[in-house]
């Protein structure tokens, strides 16, 4: 790490606000709370992770900037003073930046709003697909002593960790191939989020003056997520560790570090090892689905209290405090969710994603098997689909926030308000039948 007094200030602020923002990127993260409907995984690449494709962490979703007014040498000019004032050595900046200029691959990737996305369904059939689940299980084997050491450390279950590792970079064989130092000078030259590629690139420079990568083994994303578990370069300085001893924390060519970094960063997110991340469940007749809301909070006694039946595993964990989760609403799947879901939300803010995090974990060990069906017959709403819908819900006089095509909390609420109007089951959950019944108002 640095020593200079000043840098370290600054970066402290830098971490501090990014975690305010987006505390890990991974590539192409499903948007936050943009279900029913996120990108799919491939077998072979990260779920939540391809270096091309794939929409921008929700943090990034923003207005486009305007065009910069300055050539990228002026602004690299520009960047070099407030990263020397800050802290960073010149050697090391001027050898970061040799030969780097915009990659227009990554504005494209910036700027990209696919109008289509696949079902929850379809996202976890790639998340869970059989080859890497037979992967995981032989990689737990193969790292046992490994793991073991990791989860005596840190106290987050092994399974979990696998997951996350097979999720975010398919065990390591998918952790992008773009210079992260190039692409977050596009996205801090030319990008919708400046201010923020710029915290980024900063602690990028810092981390490449502390020695613990070479600027050419520093790939990533074209989002700048880095390494086998794909970190922000804010969120390596505050969670990466070096646990394989070497005195570099190496996420990218050390397997030790880069698990162990992870188990650092689910620590102190709130896991509880041995803990279940949830359960599904089956829901009563008549039942009332607005309290499906991840900000409504039940012990699981409570939650039985109102007819919903929970299986054998609940046993003994009557206290815990749960939330009910309808990832494809009242006709699909139900689960109550504990605080390690929460903690993997902090990884990367889509229920989806932690849903597929605890079903991987759990396949494993020949478990994860969802008994209820999903209504396939359901077609995801576009983007452009959920844009109307947010504008038509505000002409109605339900606030679902900005109308930006993410159905986030604002909008379920939107939603579910205009459910009980309707008389339907409020389960905030937007179709083509409520956005029909919506048209039909004007």
């Amino acid at each position: 790490m640095l020593s200079t007094p000043a840098f370290g200030q600054i970066l402290r602020q830098l971490i501090a606000g990014s975690a305010l923002v987006l505390l890990t990127a991974c590539v192409d993260t499903p948007a936050a709370d943009s279900a029913p409907a996120v990108a799919a995984p491939t077998p072979s690449a990260p779920s939540v992770a391809t270096a091309t494709t794939g929409s921008m962490p929700p943090a990034l979703l923003t207005p486009t900037a305007p065009p910069a007014a300055i050539s990228f040498e002026d602004w690299r000019e520009n960047f070099r003073r407030e990263a020397l004032a800050g802290g960073i050595q010149p050697q090391v900046f001027d050898q970061a930046f040799a030969g780097v200029d915009p990659d227009p691959a990554v504005i494209n990737a910036d700027r990209s709003q696919p109008e289509f996305t696949r079902p929850v369904w379809e996202y976890l059939e790639g998340a869970l697909a059989e080859q890497r689940v037979r992967n995981g299980q032989a990689l737990l084997g193969r790292n046992a002593e490994l793991l073991g050491r990791i989860e005596a450390h840190y106290g987050v279950d092994r399974q979990a960790l696998v997951a996350v590792w097979g999720l975010e970079s398919n065990f390591g064989q998918v952790m992008g191939s773009k210079s992260v130092i190039r692409s977050l000078a596009t996205l801090a030259f030319e990008g919708r989020r400046p201010q923020f590629a710029r915290d980024q690139l900063l602690a990028a420079l810092s981390i490449l003056q502390s020695g613990d990568v070479r600027p050419e083994r520093m790939i990533g994303s074209w989002a700048g997520a880095m390494g086998q578990t794909q970190f922000i370069p804010t969120t390596y300085h505050s969670h990466a560790v070096d646990f394989d001893g070497d005195g570099r924390r190496d996420i990218w060519d050390s397997t030790a570090d880069a698990l162990a970094s992870t188990a650092h960063y689910l620590q102190a997110s709130g896991w509880r090892r041995g803990q279940p991340w949830g359960f599904e469940v089956r829901l009563p007749e008549g039942f009332d689905y607005a309290q499906a809301d991840m900000a409504t909070r039940k012990s699981l006694s409570e939650w039985r209290q109102l007819g919903v039946t929970l299986p054998a595993a609940s046993a003994g964990q009557e206290g815990e405090q749960a939330s009910l989760l309808l990832p494809a609403g009242h006709r699909g799947p139900a689960f109550l969710v504990l605080e390690n879901f929460r903690s993997v939300l902090k990884y990367n803010n889509s229920t989806s994603y932690a849903l597929a995090i605890g079903l991987l974990a759990e396949r494993f060990e020949d478990g994860g098997r969802i008994v209820a069906a999903w209504p396939r017959g359901d077609t995801p709403l576009s983007r452009s689909e959920r844009i109307e819908l947010q504008n038509l819900l505000a002409g109605n006089g339900f606030d679902p926030g900005s109308a930006d095509g993410i159905i986030g909390a604002n909008t379920r609420q939107a939603v579910r308000s205009f459910q009980q109007t309707l008389g339907w089951p409020a389960d905030g959950y937007p179709t083509l039948d409520l956005l029909q019944r919506l048209r039909a108002t004007h």
